[in-house]
């Protein structure tokens, strides 16, 4: 008989881009990492709430993104905060570098997580910084659908 494998699935949000940004262009990458970094990844060990990204030289990269040393790891352990490569085909990396031409664009990762084949991937876009009245009227309606979402549940 087969063994089944027990694959955890690992998800690490950045909850403040969809605040503070207006999402534009969605893309899936794939990471290069190392060994260490993919074992601490695989436990939860990451965030990305300091991360952005950018296109050089036909090649995008991630920058600021932690991912903790690995626990059980020895002195070939990776430095948290290092310069990381997004895996992305020529098409995505015109598109991107296209739209980085127009003012104001920029790149923010969304999601970092583990699919089920085993590999680290991340979900970035294209974004523009909101206003702070575009952010002011985001709180009201998630505020008033609180609202109505409690009134809907005395409701019923």
């Amino acid at each position: 008989m087969a063994k089944k494998i027990k694959t955890q699935s690992v998800s690490i949000l950045n909850r403040k881009a969809r605040f503070e940004f207006e999402l534009l262009e969605f893309f899936t990458a794939g990471l290069q990492l190392q060994g260490t970094e993919i074992k601490s990844l695989r436990e939860g060990n990451a965030n990305l709430a300091e991360a952005y990204c950018y296109e050089k030289e036909g090649e995008v990269w991630v920058t600021g993104m932690f991912i903790a040393e690995y626990s059980y790891g020895s002195y070939l352990n990776h430095t948290p905060k290092r310069l990381r490569k997004l895996l992305l085909n020529k098409k995505e990396i015109k598109t991107i570098a296209a739209a980085l031409q127009d003012v104001g664009i920029t790149i923010v990762p969304l999601k970092l997580f583990v699919n089920p084949k085993g590999w680290a991937k991340i979900d970035i876009a294209l974004a523009r910084g909101k206003k702070l009245h575009d952010k002011r009227h985001d709180l009201k309606a998630k505020d008033d659908k609180r609202q109505m979402d409690r009134a809907m549940k005395d409701f019923n």
